[in-house]
Formats: structure tokens, sequence, C-alpha cells
């Protein structure tokens, strides 16, 4: 029987695979696996470090000025991620990034650590913050590159699953079943392997569809990085949706600081049940990160971010603290209310899909700005934790829950063009349109709007 045209073009046609239908596409796949990895390694010390360095001789003040040092460089190499990825290509941002964090590590653990010098300390583990931000975030911008528009949610969604469980899940599983047997130094050593893995999948397994030539001469790097910031400018929406980031986990750095002391020493939970608490709250995040993208396809984005996300927070922040003051040490109510905190935390992933389509010209940039935002979360928690000498605890609690009401508003404008004209003219490539005459009128709109 003759094959109709109909059945011989959609023959033509492969059917997508398991991996595309997720948002995966296959030339980055292992990308998503090395950077699983490398968080591993990256995050092998966040639970243990501060206590051994204590133990070695190193005073509270001390550790807490090199870690500060630390998220000082992460905040800025958050933000040079996007824009080195834009004028040099991610690939070569995230091998910087692996060079960078392999070579510091080493001098860390050795003129640093094993010799007691702490202003090698310092500087080696200062300058280790350029790694991960690089390496990690240099792929969140080559996803946004690489993969459709209507499969971006999907994808960071993925990403962000293998970021967060890599370094909030996996590596604390791995530092505590290994430091029993071979001893903090040890383990501190053995996180070189995870890195090193994750950075031999993106130089021989992960191949994208985007070519760059050389890199970029210093004075166009420089433009590009200036770039990364004036965007804001043609953009006003990309730097909203910076702060809607920044707000995303400041009640997670502020909790830190505080939150575990009220709970252990005020509400009357043990140590070991408030840290099975906040693992508990931190593998729903992991599973968030990913299901988000699933619910913004049906639901979209934005209304993901805004209800899911700001709502959410505002509403378990707020609970986090007065449950516990209303039933006491209950392990079980107190459990419930955590993991609803950790879901809406992960609700904010729909706006790394968001902020790309805000300047599709410049998607590089808009990434930028949102890694910056995520890179000064972690300061400005720490600041708002500062309110409670002053205000107390209850008082600095409200003050962290009003602010995600705040993102919940600003999140309602992010609204991405109706047209490819719309982004033209944000850049001044095309006078604007007359009011009588749609925008896009000239210019093909993107799929799907």
């Amino acid at each position: 029987m003759p094959t109709s045209p109909h059945t011989a073009a959609d023959a033509a046609v492969p059917r997508p695979g398991l991996l595309e239908r997720q948002g995966i596409i296959r030339p980055l796949a292992f990308g998503y696996l090395a950077v699983m990895l490398f968080m591993v390694g990256d995050g092998v010390e966040v639970g243990f470090l501060s206590p051994y360095l204590e133990s070695r001789g190193l005073s509270g003040s001390e550790v807490a000025l090199l870690w500060s040092v630390y998220g000082f460089v992460v905040a800025i190499a958050a933000w040079l991620s996007g824009a080195l990825a834009e004028a040099w290509g991610p690939r070569r941002v995230m091998l910087l990034g692996l060079g960078i964090w392999g070579v510091f590590e080493v001098l860390f653990l050795t003129v640093g650590v094993a010799a007691g010098n702490y202003p090698l300390m310092l500087l080696t583990f200062g300058i280790r913050g350029l790694g991960y931000p690089f390496f990690a975030y240099g792929f969140l911008v080559w996803i946004a590159m690489e993969t459709p528009s209507e499969k971006l949610s999907r994808a960071v969604s993925w990403y962000w699953f293998a970021s967060t469980a890599g370094l909030g899940v996996i590596s604390s599983y791995f530092a505590g079943a290994v430091i029993p047997v071979i001893g903090e130094m040890a383990t501190l050593w053995l996180s070189l392997a995870f890195v090193a893995a994750g950075g031999a999948l993106v130089l021989f397994l992960v191949r994208a569809r985007v070519t760059k030539g050389p890199p970029a001469s210093m004075k166009d790097s420089m433009s590009q990085m200036v770039k990364a910031l004036t965007i804001v400018k043609t953009h006003p929406r990309v730097g909203v949706g910076g702060v809607v980031r920044l707000i995303n986990t400041l009640s997670f750095y502020a909790f830190v600081v505080f939150l575990t002391t009220h709970m252990v020493n005020e509400v009357g939970f043990s140590t070991a049940q408030w840290q099975t608490i906040w693992g508990t709250m931190l593998l729903a995040n992991v599973v968030a990160n990913l299901l988000s993208g699933y619910v913004a396809d049906w639901i979209g984005g934005v209304n993901t971010v805004a209800w899911a996300g700001g709502l959410g927070c505002f509403v378990t922040v707020l609970a986090l603290y007065y449950v516990p003051e209303a039933v006491g040490p209950s392990f079980g109510i107190t459990l419930a209310v955590a993991v609803i905190y950790g879901l809406a935390l992960g609700a904010f992933v729909p706006l790394s899909a968001i902020m790309p389509l805000l300047a599709p010209r410049h998607i590089a940039s808009a990434v930028a700005i949102l890694n910056l935002g995520a890179g000064l979360s972690q300061f400005v928690g720490s600041a708002v934790a500062g309110l409670v000498g002053p205000i107390g605890i209850e008082g600095t609690v409200w003050v962290i829950a009003s602010i995600y009401l705040v993102g919940l508003v600003l999140t309602f404008t992010l609204k991405e063009p109706k047209s490819a004209a719309d982004d033209a003219v944000a850049d001044g490539l095309i006078p604007p349109s007359p009011v009588n005459e749609p925008a896009g009128a000239a210019v093909v709109a993107r799929s799907g709007e």
C-alpha cells in the first residue's frame, strides 16, 4: 500500500526520546550528572568544616570571616558566570571553574589547613569561591542558550534538582558515612574526586550545538560584563527578576543564622530532632525543584513563582515560628510545616526559565542577573538575621515573611515580551511602534505566543 504524504512526513521526524520530553536535550544530558557530582564535592565540607577548623585552633570569629570572604566571592562569581559565558562560551567558563576549584582546594588543604596558616586559608578558600559558580551557573547559562523555550521550565527544574541533590543531600550523607571511618581531612581530600569526575563528564561527554570561536579579548570581555549589569536599564524586568531571586532563598540563609538555636534552646527540640527536620525540609526542596517545572507547564511560570513560592513562603515562614510556639516540640507537626516550607522554596525554580524570555537577545546577561540575585541572597539573609538582636525573633520572622509578599507582587511584572519586536525596541534597534500598530506587526512572534 502506498504511503501517504502525511505518514511519510511523520516518519521523517523522529519522535523525541524520554530525556527530550523532560526538557533535557541530548547534547547536554551528561552535564546534569556533571553538575550533581561537582556539587557533591563542593558540598562535602558544609556540615563539618567550621567545627573542624575550630578544633584545629581557629576562633569562631575567624571561621565566620572565612565564610564571609567566601560568600562575597561566590556572589561576584555568580554574576560573572553569566557575563563570561556569553563572551567566552559556557563550556570554557565551566572548565575554568573546574581548574580554579581544584587548584585552590589543594592549596587550601596544604598550605592553609595542614600548615595552620590562617591568612593563606582566607586567600585560597576565597579564590576557590570562584570555582563552583563558574561551573554550576555556567551550565545553567548553557541550558538557557540551548534548550527550546517550550521545554525550558522542565530543563531548569532538572538542573536545580541535580544541583541541590548534590550539594544538600548526597554530600551530607556521604560526609556522615565516611568521616567516622577516615576522618575529616581525608574526607576533604575525597571531595576532589567528585569534582574531577564532574569535570571529566563535561570535558569528554557534553556536546552542545552552540559553538563559540576563540575567547573574546579582554576589552570585549569587560564590555560583556558591563552589559550584564546595564541590561537592567534596557530590560527593567530582568532587574526585578534578580530581586525576586534574591528574595527566594533569603529566609533560608536567615534561618541558618538563628533558627536552630531557637528551636533547640527555646522550643525544646533535641539537636538530632531538629537536624532531621531540617534535612527533611531540604529533601522536600530537592523534590520541589524538579516538580515545579512541571507545575509551571500546567499553570504558568509566573503563577507558580507568585502563589506557590511567594505566598507559600509567606505562610510557612510564619508557621515555622508560630506552630512550635503553640504546640511545643511536636516533631511530627513541625516536620510537616518544614516540608511544606521546603516545597515553597522550590516553587521559585521556574524563575530560571522566565528570565531568559525577558531578554531573548541577551540570555546570558539575563541569567547573570539571576545568578547575582542568588549570590546576594546569602548576604541579605544574614543581614536580616541581624535584626534578631534589636527586634527579637518574632519581629524578624515578620520582616522576612513580609518580604515574600513584596516578591509576590513583583513576580507579576515578569511577563515576557509579546514578540521579538518588543525586545528589539528595548535594545534600541528599532523605534517604538505607533500606538495603533501592534508592536510585533513587522516581526514574527516567538513560538507559542
